[in-house]
């Protein structure tokens, strides 16, 4: 006897085009996506906002201020730039690591430091991008000055740690 079956009825139920097909052994559901690309893309995301060179030259002309205060004093106590050193590493570490994700300069222009990722930057990655920095200003500032022209608008001391400034205040 050969029967033929109709294809709807088959005992599943229809699947519509935006339900996921999960076998059995991967109950997991899929990874969320970030919204910042990963670094592999090399692609700006037209939905970000990339912080160019000069909202950062004028956030970095703010933390100067800002930081003028303790470096006087620790210029006064101390009489070295050993003090200065250590208060701007656990400034822009701290800040940068922070639920802030910014300095207080960045954060006045409504700018974030990300991981490429999206998600906040550690504190040992912060330290990696405060002591990047020197490299950058070492070869004559170009490293800061990187942030003009690359795609995502990435100093050299963002790409070395795979980070980015992005602007939060559209």
């Amino acid at each position: 006897m050969n029967i033929k079956q109709d294809e709807n009825d088959n005992n599943e139920v229809p699947k519509t085009p935006n339900e996921s097909v999960m076998s059995p052994e991967s109950s997991a559901p899929p990874p969320e996506q970030s919204p910042i690309p990963p670094s592999s893309a090399g692609n700006a995301n037209p939905a970000i906002l990339y912080a160019g060179f000069w909202r950062r030259f004028v956030a970095a002309v703010i933390d100067t201020i800002v930081l003028s205060v303790p470096f006087t004093i620790t210029l006064g106590i101390f009489g070295m730039n050993v003090g200065s050193i250590v208060i701007t590493w656990i400034y822009f570490a701290s800040f940068h690591s922070s639920s802030w994700q910014a300095t207080i300069g960045k954060k006045v222009l409504g700018l974030q430091v990300t991981h490429e990722d999206g998600s906040r930057l550690t504190f040992a990655r912060a330290t990696g991008r405060y002591f990047a920095t020197i490299l950058s200003a070492l070869i004559l500032f170009i490293g800061f000055m990187m942030a003009g022209w690359t795609q995502r608008k990435q100093a050299l001391h963002d790409r070395i740690v795979c980070s980015l400034v992005i602007r939060v205040n559209k």
